[in-house]
């Protein structure tokens, strides 16, 4: 734990931090005695979550942003200027269910924005802060979905592959500046993401033991399947051709969404 910290403290970034998986990654990197930075839209929730993890003698700095709005990531880069920030979080992210035509196309928009354009620019601006100071790391957020089409969830599933490729190919293209990157790819986890994506989840991962996962692989691993749910999914489908992955995940899907009056 004190080399956990002495590589990625003294200061974290944790985007969506007011809920699920980046609640709970806050709240354990503020255990190892890290300094977290809460961004995420909710300023209420963030606030909360401040005041609970200060309780370890810890700092917090929140910032208030909707990420997926073009000029975001310019107002969390220059209220973060100037910190020592040696790990990155870039949990921020939602996803949707339902076929795609019957979407509204801004949606789909803001959610490749969020899931892979805010993304991308984090990675740019921190990694080259990473470099300079010769160490750190990052987390980029894949799911079980990033590895094959999903019907039902199209977008979502592609936005997912997006990230789980960037991270594959940071991960060995960082390694040598002392930069350590991780794709966690979580299954169903018990937060608000199944709401927002208009999703019912009977069997999910608890976001504290998937948090500990994925901290506990940073630096060890190119892919975390964090939590047993992911890891029982992960495997079983990773047995099978893409094609039949794909056939079974829009069977998933079927059972999973919502289906909406009218």
């Amino acid at each position: 734990m004190k080399d956990f910290k002495s590589k990625y403290g003294p200061w974290a970034l944790v985007t969506g931090a007011s809920d699920g998986i980046g609640r709970a990654v806050a709240k354990e990197l503020a255990g190892l005695g890290i300094n977290v930075v809460l961004v995420a839209r909710n300023k209420t929730k963030l606030d909360e979550l401040s005041r609970e993890i200060e309780t370890n003698k810890v700092q917090t700095k929140v910032i208030s942003l909707d990420l997926s709005l073009p000029d975001a990531n310019s107002k969390l880069f220059a209220q973060t200027a100037g910190m020592d920030i040696g790990l990155l979080c870039a949990i921020a992210g939602y996803g949707s269910s339902g076929n795609f035509l019957d979407s509204e196309i801004s949606t789909e928009l803001n959610m490749l924005d969020l899931n892979c354009r805010a993304v991308i620019e984090q990675a740019h601006h921190y990694g080259r802060l990473l470099k300079a100071r010769g160490k750190g790391g990052m987390i980029l957020m894949g799911s079980i979905f990033s590895f094959q089409g999903v019907p039902g969830s199209a977008n979502y599933a592609a936005t997912k592959s997006y990230t789980q490729s960037l991270a594959e190919g940071l991960h060995y293209e960082l390694k040598p500046l002392g930069i350590d990157v991780l794709s966690a790819a979580p299954g169903p986890v018990r937060s608000g993401f199944a709401d927002r994506a208009d999703m019912k989840m009977s069997q999910t991962d608890q976001p504290a033991i998937v948090a500990q996962q994925i901290l506990a692989a940073l630096g060890h691993s190119v892919t975390v399947r964090p939590g047993p749910v992911s890891k029982l999914l992960g495997y079983s489908l990773g047995t099978l051709p893409r094609s039949l992955r794909i056939k079974m995940l829009e069977k998933v899907m079927t059972t999973m969404t919502i289906t909406k009056p009218g």
